[in-house]
């Protein structure tokens, strides 16, 4: 069912085909999934838009760490079935909660729950898998990230769909090299037959394990990015790991995927280089919704653990005591 062709060897030239009719679809269940803790006024304020969607997931998972984390009353208003999944605070454990859930033709989609969708986003991802069986996850364009700046209101990104939604379906896909955490889809098939799971050694926010799960199903199929998968992500200020944690783990988390085989080389160390340089520059006049000063901290301890031979994704768990 699945070939080996990475989304790195090839470009799909022409459009999405239309599916031969007759044909029996390729996906079973689309599921949405949103893994999230101590955000339950943006997490409400993004599920009271899903009922605008052309096409309902047919369930909807939430993965949280204590019923504080949702309002029972939002949920109620949902035009699909809700699961809700209680257990320990990180983003693969939480992550990982959905995934027992899931049955062989099933399609996963993971949101942040700061992520907008456009309003054909799910009908756009049942479509493609249908559409492509030989692509094992997909990921969509953002059109704005708020990660980067202070984020945007829920009004902020509706308004950015409103005007940059055009209403097209057929793109060409792309290939990529991972799926962006805040929005990525995948086929279930290998991950049931292959148990593959996100990796729990990266704790907490868990920096980068979008990659390392995108690299894992890479090997059973194509990796692509589509426009016709459009959204906004706010970049949510609140209830994010702190700057010493995520120091650390810029260090960290690259050198511990490039061990494992899960990140070329030169991926991971372009990216620790850029990480360390933007903390040092950023660190004379820091934005105020960056914590300069402690991630540049936690990249120090992180290069110092990295010369005694003691770095560890899994130490930034000592911090919080």
């Amino acid at each position: 069912m699945y070939n080996n062709v990475t989304a790195i060897q090839q470009i799909e030239k022409n459009a999405t085909p239309v599916m031969p009719a007759g044909q029996a679809d390729r996906v079973g269940r689309v599921i949405m999934a949103i893994a999230t803790t101590g955000r339950r006024e943006v997490l409400s304020k993004t599920l009271a838009e899903l009922p605008r969607q052309t096409l309902q997931p047919d369930l909807l998972v939430l993965s949280i760490t204590g019923e504080s984390d949702i309002d029972r009353s939002v949920l109620e208003k949902m035009r699909c079935p809700v699961k809700v999944r209680i257990g320990s605070k990180g983003a693969c454990h939480q992550r990982n909660r959905v995934l027992e859930l899931v049955r062989p033709k099933d399609v996963v989609v993971f949101t942040d729950d700061d992520f907008l969708m456009a309003s054909t986003y799910l009908e756009q991802i049942k479509a493609l898998f249908n559409r492509h069986p030989d692509v094992v996850m997909a990921t969509g364009k953002v059109l704005a990230d708020g990660i980067s700046g202070p984020g945007y209101s829920h009004a902020q990104g509706l308004d950015i769909l409103d005007w940059n939604t055009d209403g097209h379906t057929e793109y060409p896909l792309q290939p990529t090299y991972n799926g962006y955490g805040c929005n990525m889809a995948f086929y279930t098939g290998p991950v049931v037959e292959h148990g593959l799971r996100f990796d729990e050694t990266l704790p907490l926010y868990a920096w980068l394990e979008d990659v390392d799960f995108s690299r894992q199903i890479a090997r059973y199929g194509r990796v692509v990015r589509s426009d016709a998968l459009a959204g906004v992500h706010l970049g949510t200020k609140g209830g994010r790991t702190n700057g010493k944690t995520f120091g650390y783990s810029q260090i960290s988390n690259p050198l511990y995927l490039m061990k494992k085989g899960t990140m070329i080389p030169k991926r991971a160390l372009s990216i620790i280089a850029r990480n360390i340089l933007a903390n040092i520059i950023k660190t004379l006049r820091p934005e105020p919704w960056v914590d300069r000063r402690g991630r540049l901290y936690g990249n120090l301890l992180g290069v110092m653990d990295l010369v005694r031979g003691r770095l560890d994704p899994e130490k930034v768990l000592e911090f919080r005591k």
